[in-house]
C-alpha cells in the first residue's frame, strides 16, 4: 500500500475534505514528483487505487508515426515510498489550511484592534531574544521585539493589551503578530476610554508617538457645544490618565486641532506656552514659534522631543526662537 486510505477518510471526517478531492491533489503532486525522475515519459499518469492505495504511474505506449497505442507501467522503482511521503505532506497541509482558516475566522476583521492576552515565555527562548508570545484564548500572537516599548518588561503570566498588526497566512499556517508600539495603539485606547471617540462625536485628527515616551493627539469636535480637549481628558484627568496607566507613564498631550497651522502649531507644541507663530513659508510647511524665554527648554524638550512630535503631529516644520531674540528686530 502506496497511501493509507484510512489516513485520508479521517481527513475527510475532522476537515470535511472529501477523500476524492484528496486523491486528485495527491495524483497531481505525484505527476510533478514523476517528471523530476530521469527518463520521465510526457504525457504520463498517476493513477491511485480508491480501495488499496496503490500508486501506479502509466505513461503512453506510441507507435512508429507516435500515435498513442496504448498504456504501460513506467511506476519508478520506491516510488511508493514517494507516494507516502507526498500524502503526508499533503494532509498536513491541509490541516495547515484548516488550521489557519480557523484563527482567520476567530480574527476576522479584528486587525487594528485591541486584544487582552496572557504573556507565555517558552521555556526555549534564547536569553537574547525578548519576543514573546501572547495567549488569546485558543488561538497564540506573537509580540516581536521591535513592537514591544524598550522600557517596558513583561513576565510570563502577565495581562497584557496590544494591538493587533496583522494577521497573515503562511507555510506554517496563520499568524497573528502584535504591537504595543505603534501609533494606532494608542489611538484605540483612547477610543475604549471616551465615548464620545468611540461615537464619532469627537475625532482624533493627528496622533503623533515616540513609544516610551511621549504621545500627543490633536482632537477635534463637529458638534460646537462639545469640547473635545476636555473630553478626551476627562474629569479630573480620569480618562487620559488611564491611557497614560495602559502605557506604563508614557506622556500624553491633548490638543485642540485647528484649520489655522498658526494656532494649531502653538497647540502642538503643549505644555510650552506659546507667545505667537508665523507662518514664515506655507509652500515649504515653516513656521516660526515665539515662546518667553524662561519656555525654550520646554517647547523643544529633551533631545528635541517635544518640538519633533510637534512637527509630526502637525506636518510642518518649525524653528522654535525665545521672545528676547526677535524683540530687537521687531524694534
Amino acid at each position: 500500500m502506496d497511501v493509507s486510505i484510512n489516513e485520508l477518510k479521517i481527513v475527510e471526517s475532522e476537515l470535511g475534505i472529501k477523500v476524492d478531492v484528496l486523491i486528485e491533489t495527491i495524483q497531481d503532486a505525484l505527476l510533478h514528483a514523476y517528471y523530476r525522475v530521469p527518463g520521465a515519459i510526457k504525457g504520463a499518469r498517476v493513477e491511485m487505487d480508491r480501495s488499496s492505495g496503490k500508486v501506479t504511474v502509466y505513461a503512453p505506449e506510441v507507435d512508429e508515426s507516435g500515435e498513442k497505442i496504448g498504456e504501460f507501467d513506467d511506476t519508478p522503482n520506491e516510488f511508493g515510498r514517494i507516494a507516502a511521503t507526498t500524502a503526508r505532506s499533503i494532509i498536513a497541509q491541509r490541516l495547515r489550511e484548516a488550521e489557519s482558516n480557523r484563527v482567520l475566522g476567530d480574527f476576522n476583521g479584528k486587525q487594528g484592534q485591541i486584544v487582552t492576552g496572557t504573556v507565555e515565555v517558552p521555556k526555549t527562548n534564547r536569553a537574547d531574544s525578548r519576543d514573546l508570545f501572547v495567549e488569546l484564548g485558543d488561538n497564540v500572537g506573537i509580540l516581536r521585539a521591535e513592537e514591544q516599548v524598550a522600557t517596558e518588561r513583561f513576565s510570563h503570566g502577565d495581562m497584557i493589551r496590544c494591538l493587533i498588526l496583522d494577521i497573515s497566512v503562511g507555510s506554517r499556517g496563520a499568524s497573528i503578530r502584535l504591537s504595543r508600539t505603534h501609533p494606532d495603539f494608542v489611538r484605540r485606547l483612547f477610543e475604549s476610554e471616551v465615548p464620545e471617540i468611540s461615537q464619532g462625536t469627537v475625532e482624533i485628527v493627528a496622533l503623533a508617538r515616540e513609544a516610551g515616551h511621549r504621545t500627543k493627539v490633536a482632537v477635534w469636535s463637529s458638534d460646537p457645544n462639545v469640547a473635545a480637549k476636555g473630553a478626551a481628558i476627562g474629569h479630573n484627568a480620569q480618562r487620559v490618565r488611564a491611557v497614560t496607566q495602559e502605557l506604563q507613564g508614557e506622556k500624553i498631550d491633548v490638543v485642540e486641532y485647528d484649520d489655522d497651522p498658526a494656532k494649531f502649531v502653538a497647540a502642538a507644541l503643549s505644555p510650552a506656552q506659546v507667545v505667537k507663530v508665523e507662518i514664515t513659508d506655507r509652500d515649504a510647511r515653516r513656521a516660526l514659534a515665539v515662546v518667553p524665554d524662561d519656555q525654550a527648554s520646554l517647547a523643544i524638550g529633551k533631545e528635541a522631543q517635544n518640538v519633533r512630535l510637534a512637527a509630526k503631529l502637525t506636518g510642518w516644520s518649525i524653528d522654535i526662537r525665545k521672545e528676547s531674540e526677535v524683540q530687537p528686530l521687531a524694534e
